[in-house]
């Protein structure tokens, strides 16, 4: 494809010098053989083959009008009438050296060289009868006689012809495969460019400057869309591959469990007790429950760590949200008697949200709070408006060190606290701490308010003092 491209190119620069080479040519022999082309010399030559119209015969002599006279004085020309022995009969404006009598010879010699001076052209004419000589002093006017041989000069001129031609297609050759090199390059690199994406290789391109550049930048630009949709292609064959692996591993325990205990039921249908099929079946209840409960959790951590699920913004008043939040929290039977403390230090703090998911974070965070410490256990919620700016307030590297306000979420409780060991694996799918006796949930609960609050675009940094308690701080 290189060479195609080049051997194009040079072909249509080849046509092209030798058109314009034999173009060149016929208007040079134009220009050479008119005969009527409007120069000087013709002009001069004209007036003097025509100048009889100004001659007179007196008593058998030849004489000039006053127009041919003023003709002649225009025209800086003398005249010089001859008989037919070459002797002058009459003369006009003649230079004082001139002859009078004239051979043959001299004739030829007279009209073929300047034989006056270096200034002065002799043209011949006949009127009357009479020859006559017209001169004309002018430097621009001149004569050149050419002495040729028809068949040598057409031999010679067909080589001349033809060494041209060879000469041209050569620098038509050199100067083609100069600039088709030249030009032709940047296509070699789109082509190659093409052959890159086909093979999903999707790699920029140096852009050259020239008629190419806007190409070049729509190939680095279709390369940049196409490697953007390949990634998340890829991405979201991984997710899938992932939900796929999730769901498959997570749902073997609750499905073995519920297949054993259908497979007692069925094969001891007329054995077992009304106590014994009601806890059997309480049990494939359960967890059938908690398969859904995990279905939904795994889906909806799968969304919010790949950013596939859509928030539902709408201002909402933090500080009387969690209020309410509290509020209902306490009127929970379960609940009721449980030391839940709410403190606000700051009126309103207006902020753009997902009501339902922001609750469901929040919420997690006390329940963990509530379940997995002793009855006597203390929460405290405190909502405060905070300014940070390099490192004031700051607990922890997780929390942005931004020069801006936030809203400040802390939730404190004074019970069994985490080791240190296992700080860092609290947000991590299925993690019960190993101070935890709790199993209730699906193990997703920690991980699913952590992917809420960043799809906040907020911060979360969890402390805890094993024996002293836990402290969660959100910033929005």
């Amino acid at each position: 494809m290189k060479w195609k491209l080049t051997r194009r190119f040079l072909g249509s620069v080849v046509t092209i010098v030798v058109i314009v080479g034999i173009v060149n040519t016929i208007l040079l022999l134009c220009l050479i053989f008119y005969p009527n082309f409007g120069t000087e010399e013709v002009s001069a030559e004209n007036f003097s083959r025509t100048f009889s119209q100004y001659v007179e015969l007196q008593d058998n002599k030849p004489m000039v009008n006053e127009e041919g006279l003023e003709k002649l004085q225009d025209k800086k020309a003398w005249i010089q009438f001859l008989n037919n022995k070459g002797e002058q009969v009459a003369a006009f404006y003649t230079p004082q050296n001139l002859q009078t009598m004239y051979s043959p010879v001299e004739i030829v010699q007279m009209y073929k060289y300047k034989e006056i001076d270096a200034e002065t052209t002799v043209f011949v004419g006949e009127a009357h009868n009479f020859s006559y000589f017209v001169g004309v002093k002018e430097q621009k006017i001149g004569r050149y006689v050419i002495t040729y041989d028809y068949g040598k000069g057409f031999k010679n001129f067909n080589i001349l012809l033809l060494l041209f031609l060879i000469v041209d297609i050569i620098i038509a050759l050199v100067i083609g495969f100069l600039f088709g090199k030249r030009l032709t390059s940047p296509l070699n690199l789109l082509i190659e460019g093409i052959q890159q994406l086909r093979e999903r290789r999707f790699k920029k391109m140096s852009i050259p400057k020239g008629v190419y550049e806007d190409v070049f930048r729509n190939m680095n630009e279709l390369s940049v869309k196409l490697d953007q949709y390949e990634k998340e292609r890829d991405h979201l064959d991984q997710m899938r591959e992932e939900w796929i692996s999730n769901v498959s591993h997570d749902m073997k325990t609750p499905l073995a469990s519920i297949h054993g205990y259908a497979e007692l039921i069925k094969d001891g249908a007329t054995d077992l007790t009304p106590q014994e099929l009601h806890e059997y079946t309480s049990i494939i209840n359960r967890q059938s429950i908690y398969m859904k409960d995990l279905l939904d959790d795994l889906n909806l951590t799968m969304r919010l760590r790949n950013q596939q699920l859509p928030l539902q913004f709408e201002d909402v008043n933090i500080v009387g949200f969690i209020r309410e939040m509290t509020i209902e929290l306490l009127n929970d039977s379960s609940f009721g008697d449980r030391q839940v403390e709410f403190e606000a230090n700051v009126d309103k703090a207006m902020h753009k949200v997902d009501k339902k998911l922001l609750k469901r974070a929040i919420l997690n965070f006390i329940y963990n709070a509530l379940v997995h410490n002793d009855e006597n256990v203390v929460v405290n919620i405190q909502i405060d408006n905070i300014y940070l700016q390099g490192g004031q307030e700051q607990h922890s590297s997780s929390i942005s060190t931004a020069s801006e306000f936030h809203t400040q979420i802390t939730i404190a409780d004074n019970g069994r606290g985490i080791p240190s060991k296992d700080i860092e694996q609290v947000f991590e799918r299925y993690y019960r701490g190993t101070n935890t006796t709790s199993t209730h949930g699906t193990g997703l609960g920690m991980a699913i308010a952590r992917d809420i609050i960043l799809a906040h675009n907020g911060k979360i940094d969890l402390t805890s003092v094993e024996n002293k308690g836990t402290n969660i701080t959100i910033l929005l």
